[in-house]
């Protein structure tokens, strides 16, 4: 039988169920009482009617913290347990029916007066007591109550105070279920804002290595052309030095000749080839300075300062989304960008320098 009294004894008062019994929808069970004393407390807030919650709410379960959603009738919509209600009927007529043995109760005695049960509390001092030290002893000025009233009204209080911290404990749970969900909330977005960021900065690198593969091209060119003109007029020398060369040795053979009749008949030749050979304004000369491709310098001084200052958008500022896409003009040259930050990178290279002939650059002299 004790076994079955721990099974009909209320979580909330402690005590055992009474009628009406309401059954939750986790199949724990609670006295009527009992459970409106918890959803007020979990809902202080909802309008009640003689004390009694009048529109739904919900409140958790203290004995497994499920969440007990109830409609506009409140608690007066849980179905009662009836088979609870009939077991406590048969308990209580079994257990006034049989005969009480006598059970020996531990009862705490006096430390002063070690005969006397302690039966009082002491209102001023707030302990419980004995008679004795009411009449003669510690608290003969006292103000005392009866040891049960007390106990009841502190039994009650306590119940209560329970039921307080079992609601408490639901606004905690659901102020921890909404710090639980802002943390999710932020990391998503966190995610979300670190990925559009990266996104823009590989724009911005993409804009950038487009325009050093267009300024590379450009430069590639005037040295290709620079290299291809250098190229044809070393060929150019080089066959006239060959000339030269070819002239000089039949002088040198002319000059061995022992017969002065011959001699004279191939010198006037010779010296004509030697003269036209000598001959050099028809080639070409570099310019000074021709080689140098200085004019292809590049200053990103003022970019960088852009790029160090790089900062969130703030609130009041309009985030431009659309740029402008890059154009090519019939001469090849990459138009402008809208891009603030990088507007010198996309300014029009110089022209290639043309190769200029000895004739308008100076008069070759004769040797």
């Amino acid at each position: 039988m004790d076994s079955l009294e721990k099974q009909l004894i209320c979580p909330i008062c402690l005590e055992m169920f009474t009628k009406p019994v309401v059954i939750l929808p986790c199949q724990h069970n609670l006295c009527r009482k009992c459970a409106n004393d918890i959803f007020q407390s979990s809902n202080p807030y909802l309008p009640t009617r003689g004390g009694t919650v009048a529109s739904g709410g919900r409140f958790r379960c203290p004995s497994c913290r499920h969440e007990v959603v109830l409609d506009r009738h409140g608690v007066y919509g849980l179905q009662r347990n009836l088979l609870v209600e009939n077991i406590i009927d048969m308990y209580k007529q079994e257990y006034i029916s049989r005969p009480s043995p006598e059970q020996k109760v531990d009862q705490l005695m006096c430390e002063v007066h070690e005969d006397e049960k302690i039966n009082i509390y002491c209102l001023t001092c707030g302990v419980p007591t004995c008679s004795m030290c009411k009449v003669f002893g510690a608290h003969k000025d006292c103000e005392v109550a009866p040891l049960n009233s007390i106990y009841q009204t502190q039994k009650t209080e306590l119940s209560d105070r329970i039921a307080m911290m079992v609601g408490n404990n639901d606004r905690i749970q659901g102020i921890i279920s909404q710090l639980e969900e802002t943390c999710r909330s932020i990391e998503e977005n966190g995610r979300r804002q670190k990925s559009k960021v990266c996104e823009k900065f590989d724009h911005l690198y993409a804009i950038m290595e487009d325009r050093k593969r267009e300024m590379n091209v450009k430069m590639n060119a005037e040295q290709e052309e620079k290299l291809n003109y250098i190229r044809r007029l070393t060929r150019k020398y080089g066959d006239h030095l060959e000339s030269m060369t070819k002239i000089m040795e039949t002088g040198i053979q002319t000059l061995e000749e022992p017969e002065m009749a011959v001699f004279l008949q191939n010198t006037k030749l010779l010296l004509q080839k030697i003269a036209e050979a000598s001959n050099t304004s028809h080639l070409e000369r570099v310019e000074r300075g021709y080689e140098n491709m200085d004019h292809y310098s590049v200053s990103f001084k003022r970019e960088g300062r852009a790029l160090r200052n790089i900062d969130f958008a703030r609130d009041d500022d309009e985030e431009e989304e659309d740029e402008d896409e890059v154009g090519v003009d019939a001469d090849g040259r990459a138009g402008q960008t809208a891009s603030g930050e990088v507007d010198s990178l996309n300014e029009a290279l110089p022209p290639l320098l043309p190769p200029q002939p000895l004739s308008t650059c100076r008069t070759a002299t004769s040797s």
